[in-house]
């Protein structure tokens, strides 16, 4: 039973992008049984935090301190261009109300869980990835609520402390709580952490599916303009990201790192906020930059890792 239950982690993992696309057919397909799930999605959230916290050691926090220069730059860019971006193209393409802020919510996230795979699999900085991701979760019930109130607050009515309250709920706590748990039962820990991809990816299949349930008639309906808003915002962020690193004066790998980092968001967090603070539609951003950012990770660390290997070869100088 374990060996199959491994099997079947291993394909989550390895197939997570084509079974995030799934769910949001799903939610397409079966609107009615999928919108039954969206009042889930706070609690699927914190189980992947959770999970999110027994992958983390303290040795994960220590190119902080090795590296601080490095680390806070990633975090600007993090907290600085996807914010800016969401509301720049939300407003240039005309969004409502409620899917702006839905952007905002997107861009105002941290980084996402998925994005330390993405730049293993395209020979980033893995440690600088991980890093960005915890640091900038940890400060995310500080930063998220002060920048959707700063770039929404005048679109919709924005509560930064109820935000700030269930970012703690959602994120911190359970975070804190895999923390704790790993310090504490490290043996047991360690064996069933080939096990948590099957439960952060389905989780993220659910969530997606329930927020395109909720949504399908206005997912169906307004595809288009909302598809290229969530593409742009994406491509803008793996863009930029990767500049500032070079900019900076980075080397590649770390480069690589930063542009997943900015570029791949804690969707799964900002469809939660959504959906509990505001409305549903609010979440529909979410849901598709989910699938979306999976697939154009993917395919970036796919490119990314064949470059490297031509590199290593000498064909390429």
């Amino acid at each position: 039973m374990s060996s199959l239950l491994l099997r079947i982690a291993t394909f989550a993992g390895r197939w997570f992008a084509p079974l995030v696309l799934l769910g949001g057919v799903l939610g397409l397909l079966l609107p009615e049984q999928s919108a039954t799930l969206a009042p889930r999605i706070p609690l699927l959230l914190g189980v992947i935090m959770f999970g999110m916290g027994l992958t983390l050691r303290p040795g994960d926090f220590a190119l902080v301190l090795r590296r601080p220069v490095v680390v806070l730059l990633g975090l600007v860019a993090q907290y600085l261009i996807m914010p800016l971006a969401a509301w720049s193209i939300g407003t240039l393409l005309g969004l409502g109300p409620l899917l702006l802020l839905g952007m905002i919510l997107v861009g105002s996230a941290p980084g996402g869980t998925a994005s330390n795979v993405v730049v293993y699999l395209g020979r980033g900085d893995v440690a600088l990835s991980v890093t960005l991701t915890s640091v900038s979760t940890l400060l995310a019930p500080l930063l998220t609520p002060l920048l959707v109130l700063w770039l929404g607050g005048s679109t919709l009515p924005v509560d930064p402390w109820a935000l700030f309250r269930s970012i703690l709920e959602i994120v911190l706590v359970p975070i804190v709580a895999g923390v704790l748990v790993r310090l504490l039962a490290g043996r047991f820990v360690r064996r069933v952490l080939p096990y948590l991809p099957l439960v952060s990816v389905s989780g993220i299949v659910v969530v997606v599916a329930a927020v395109v349930g909720v949504n399908a008639d206005v997912a169906a309906g307004s595809g288009v303009l909302l598809v290229l808003a969530v593409v742009a915002h994406n491509a803008a962020g793996l863009l930029l990201g990767y500049l500032a690193g070079r900019i900076a004066g980075l080397g590649e790998s770390a480069r690589r790192a930063i542009s997943i980092e900015v570029g791949m968001q804690n969707s799964g967090l900002a469809a939660s906020l959504a959906t509990v603070h505001f409305a549903p539609l609010a979440a529909l951003p979410a849901a598709l930059f989910s699938v979306w950012h999976n697939i154009s990770g993917s395919a970036l660390a796919t490119f990314w890792a064949r470059r490297s290997t031509r590199d290593r070869r000498g064909k390429v100088s």
